[in-house]
């Protein structure tokens, strides 16, 4: 990210205004530290080649049955039955449910794994049918193929989750969520009331990639954050596509959703090449929505990261209920926006129930989206008014973001009331928001 030398004087001056500021505020005990997750199995590796050869099967349907796999056309049955097969063989209860859209029968293909409450229900998805005019391997050959071989992998695994797995591949979602829309408007509310989040996978290998995690559940969106994290890929919040993809059939009807995508039709910027590589300029995905969508469409890193990293969020998420380390957790995840160099903001948090004191080791977790994260000065305010001191603006932190967890020695402070985290941007040309923060007690 390129700024000018403006730019740069304005952050010199806020510096020094931070530094002011934080000479009067306690600040807090340790370090930012990366969340602490729960204790899961570990995913396994998803092969790509395994993943890159269910992409070629999508190819051969769509070539032997003109040239496309779309609703109504021949090539989308012929995927529908080659998906089943191979998920029979692999230990799954599938279903295929019909519906009718457009004059034509259409198909859902539902895969159930043995086990599991059956209360507590994890799913993935992902659409199966292209448009008329391609094969369509990105979209959504790509993710349809991951969360195949995602499925697979727990059968090789016989994986024993606590809670129950369900895969889906959709019909008609080209034609505007026709599949999905059918399935949870016929999942009776006591059926939809046990589905504890579905994750949606629509176009994650697009030619020329970006890493987008769709800003929905906060726990799921933060799974994959922290997997990306961990193998140093940053990541943007997903908005070329919200609503557009099946994920919208579930989260209308108050189920927590989540996702990856790589991108679309959307241009992409200089500095998303920059952090990303790739071209600027040029659309995620030059061949959306064509015929052009074929195997030659797939960048094999981004498919590879993100067939892994669904892989990671059905072991992580489909672990059962887990309290947190530390406690009880209270959390707001309203957005708040962080005006660019000007005064700051607060979000509020409400904790009640509680006796005596704050905790020695009070844990703020703090999620905050932003394109330049130096400029941000971070508090936390006790019920008081009593301010702790949590990050301090810096010139030469040029990343984007704050996710992180502070401690902060906080048993002067009586537990109960109104907490705040307040956030000022100190200097120009960079904006933000407040996505969510928590405290554990």
């Amino acid at each position: 990210m390129t700024h000018s030398a403006h730019r740069r004087a304005a952050a010199v001056t806020a510096l020094a205004l931070a530094g002011l500021l934080a000479a009067a505020v306690p600040a807090a005990t340790a370090a930012p530290s990366a969340s602490p997750s729960p204790a899961v199995l570990a995913a396994p590796d998803i092969p790509l080649a395994n993943v890159k050869a269910h992409l070629a099967d999508l190819q051969s349907i769509a070539t032997a049955n003109g040239g496309n796999r779309a609703h109504g056309r021949t090539g989308y049955k012929a995927s529908v039955d080659h998906l089943k097969a191979k998920l029979d063989a692999a230990g799954f209860t599938t279903t295929v449910q019909q519906f009718t859209s457009s004059g034509a029968t259409g198909y859902n293909l539902i895969a159930d794994w043995p086990g599991g409450n059956a209360d507590q229900v994890l799913m993935a998805g992902a659409h199966l049918d292209s448009v008329t005019s391609g094969p369509g391997i990105n979209d959504n050959g790509s993710g349809s193929a991951a969360v195949l071989e995602t499925a697979l992998a727990v059968s090789r695994a016989q994986f024993a989750p606590a809670k129950h797995l369900r895969f889906a591949w959709w019909g008609a979602e080209e034609l505007g969520l026709v599949g999905s829309r059918y399935y949870v408007n016929n999942l009776p509310a006591a059926e939809r009331s046990k589905v504890t989040g579905y994750l949606n996978f629509d176009m994650i290998g697009s030619p020329n990639p970006g890493y987008f995690v769709y800003d929905d559940d906060p726990v799921i969106e933060q799974t994959f954050k922290d997997y990306f994290a961990g193998i140093g890929v940053p990541t943007e919040i997903e908005t070329e596509g919200d609503g557009r993809s099946d994920h919208a059939s579930f989260k209308n009807v108050g189920i927590p959703v989540g996702g990856l995508f790589t991108g679309a039709s959307r241009t992409k910027s200089s500095a998303q090449a920059q952090k990303w590589g790739g071209t600027s300029g040029q659309a995620f995905d030059r061949c959306y929505h064509s015929s052009c969508d074929t195997t030659a469409n797939i960048n094999d890193t981004a498919l590879d990261r993100n067939s892994d990293a669904i892989a990671h969020a059905i072991w992580s998420l489909s672990a059962g209920t887990t309290v947190p380390p530390g406690g009880d957790v209270y959390e707001n995840t309203a957005d708040v926006a962080v005006p660019d160099n000007a005064a700051a903001v607060t979000s509020p948090l409400a904790v009640t129930g509680r006796t005596g004191n704050a905790p020695s080791a009070l844990q703020v977790g703090v999620d905050i989206v932003h394109t330049w994260r130096g400029d941000l000065v971070i508090d936390l305010l006790a019920p008081d008014g009593t301010a702790y001191r949590l990050k301090n603006s810096s010139g030469s932190d040029s990343a984007d973001n704050v996710v992180a967890t502070y401690t902060v020695n906080a048993s002067a402070e009586a537990a109960n009331g109104t907490w705040q985290l307040r956030v000022q941007d100190v200097a120009a040309q960079d904006t933000g928001y407040i996505n969510s923060w928590k405290l554990t007690f």
